[in-house]
């Protein structure tokens, strides 16, 4: 029997369509969809905006409207977080720092040990193919895409195999952003434990800094602080990873952010002169963190979605609550 378009087929070609006819705005030819992405974006710029929000609108128009710029979001989103957190930096008081990142040392070691080797026996356990599962491992244990993205040429994955790692760890990552501050405030954490948690059970560091920034300044310190040293760990985890899929003579992409970012922080330290333009810096890397959300968000398709899987997906769910909870319960156990 032959497919009939159903009047609702009709109605969604048409308003498809209509998004993409382009029109004459002063001397520039746009499309409704361009206009649409870029009030959107504005919007999240605003006094109004904030990190949930960016990623919440991102989605909606990935999803609703569809991106016109898929390409150039792909493209600027790694650049804007970096210099986002370079930026962070410059809020940030170098000993502050010091402290948290050593109070943080051991959990991390165990923590991704952990997630690592779970991850392992979960991907086995579901079927998952080898390399899939390393990736969603990895971006689980370490610092989500970042980790994947570095990790993926070693183990060779395949474009699919990448794109099924980055769909499942993006999905995560947005309930995190959302999750992770209302499971905060209903246990009356303070700054100190929530910055730690969300740290080490929150994938991207684009999210960690979204819901740490969304608790409280402390806690965004220390999460900040403390995500970047744990991503600084990507390096003997994908060294570790040439040797286990014996693929020697490969390249690590170093995430020389990281150093931006301490750098940025001891000249606040120890420069006198710079304090009093730093909360601009910071005012300014807070508009870029949320910028970056926002594309995030906007970077995500059904295509994306489809392509995750339902194993793949199980495993990462698996992992990121085995992770949040074990975590979530030793700090609350051991932090003040």
């Amino acid at each position: 029997m032959t497919y009939q378009p159903s009047p609702a087929d009709h109605a969604r070609s048409r308003f498809a369509a209509s998004l993409t006819r382009p029109f004459h705005f002063g001397r520039w030819l746009v499309t409704p969809q361009q206009v649409l992405f870029g009030l959107t974006l504005l919007l999240c710029l605003t006094p109004w905006g904030s990190p949930p929000l960016a990623l919440a609108l991102g989605l909606t128009v990935a999803l609703v409207f569809g991106n016109p710029f898929p390409a150039q979001s792909k493209q600027y989103t790694s650049k804007l977080l970096q210099w986002s957190v370079i930026g962070l930096g410059f809020g940030m008081n170098a000993k502050t720092a010091l402290q948290a990142s050593q109070e943080g040392l051991l959990f991390t070691v165990a923590s991704i040990i952990s997630t690592l080797t779970l991850g392992y026996f979960v991907g086995r356990w579901l079927g998952v193919s080898r390399r899939t599962s390393h990736l969603i491992a990895s971006g689980t244990a370490i610092c989500g895409g970042s980790a994947i993205a570095a990790v993926g040429p070693v183990v060779k994955a395949s474009e699919e195999e990448m794109s099924v790692a980055l769909g499942t760890v993006f999905v995560l990552n947005a309930i995190a952003l959302f999750l992770f501050p209302v499971v905060g405030e209903a246990l009356n954490m303070s700054q100190n434990q929530f910055g730690l948690w969300a740290a080490i059970a929150i994938h991207d560091t684009s999210s960690v800094v979204g819901a740490a920034s969304h608790y409280g300044n402390e806690a965004l310190q220390i999460a900040t602080t403390v995500k970047l040293a744990r991503a600084l760990w990507i390096i003997p985890v994908a060294l570790g990873t040439a040797v286990l899929f014996k693929t020697p003579g490969t390249k690590v992409k170093l995430p020389y952010f990281i150093l931006g970012f301490i750098a940025a922080m001891l000249l606040v330290s120890y420069v006198p002169v710079l304090k009093p333009v730093a909360p601009l810096l910071v005012g300014l890397a807070k508009l870029g963190l949320t910028a970056t959300l926002f594309l995030i968000g906007a970077g995500l398709s059904t295509k994306v979605l489809k392509a995750v899987g339902a194993k793949p997906f199980i495993q990462g769910v698996l992992l990121w609550v085995f992770i949040s909870v074990v975590s979530l319960w030793v700090i609350l156990h051991t932090v003040a």
